[in-house]
């Protein structure tokens, strides 16, 4: 069995990259071979509606026909078991990194009908986990939901099963004392950070676990 992790982070050892790298934990742990990836290494661009994979006939039926460094990424998770995604949240939303992968990950196996269909040949259990400055309670005021409603809606329809998991109030900087910053008391989120990070790393490691269980 094996599991993908894509890190739509520009960081490979933050926030995100760690609560990422404690999802495929959890799946390893439960005998699952594992890959992560940090898609910000990957020369690539978003989807150019060449509509190439929706060509009746088409060599490229049901597939991206684009060539570039995301091909083998696809072609991976094509074959995995279980993929878990990991974005932080800019301006309210996902990187422009992962949605332009999301474009071409999903649209290659999306089908125009009533009802909806999918490409995709199996079923498999994705998971999307976002991390965050704000606080839940903010989250909540800004609709953040709704964006993150529609990526999961999204995978869900391709692949099958879908979990959000959403880690708020995470520290940008190893010392705000460097940086122009005047948002919030840095003293008080490290103590903050300190309670809810592992938290968050345990849950991560929880849902790993579930990715790949009976």
């Amino acid at each position: 069995m094996k599991v993908i992790g894509i890190n739509g982070s520009p960081r490979k050892q933050w926030n995100t990259a760690q609560v990422l790298q404690k999802a495929l934990d959890g799946a390893a742990a439960q005998g699952a071979e594992t890959e992560l990836i940090h898609l910000y290494d990957v020369d690539f661009k978003g989807c150019t509606s060449c509509f190439a994979c929706k060509l009746k006939g088409g060599k490229s039926y049901g597939k991206c026909a684009m060539r570039d460094g995301l091909t083998p990424v696809l072609e991976k998770i094509a074959q995995a078991d279980g993929l878990v995604l990991g974005s932080p949240v800019y301006f309210g939303r996902a990187t422009g990194e992962i949605c332009s992968f999301l474009e071409r990950l999903l649209f290659q196996y999306f089908v125009y009908s009533q009802p909806p269909a999918s490409l995709f040949e199996r079923r498999i259990r994705t998971a999307f986990i976002y991390t965050m400055n704000v606080p839940e309670t903010l989250m909540q005021e800004a609709n953040y939901a709704v964006h993150m409603g529609g990526n999961e809606n999204y995978l869900r329809r391709i692949f099958g099963e879908c979990e959000t998991l959403c880690c708020n109030e995470t520290v940008q900087f190893d010392d705000y004392d460097k940086y122009v910053f005047n948002y919030f008391d840095p003293q008080q989120r490290r103590e903050r950070h300190s309670v809810l990070f592992p938290e968050n790393c345990r849950k991560a490691f929880e849902l790993g676990q579930r990715l790949v269980s009976p």
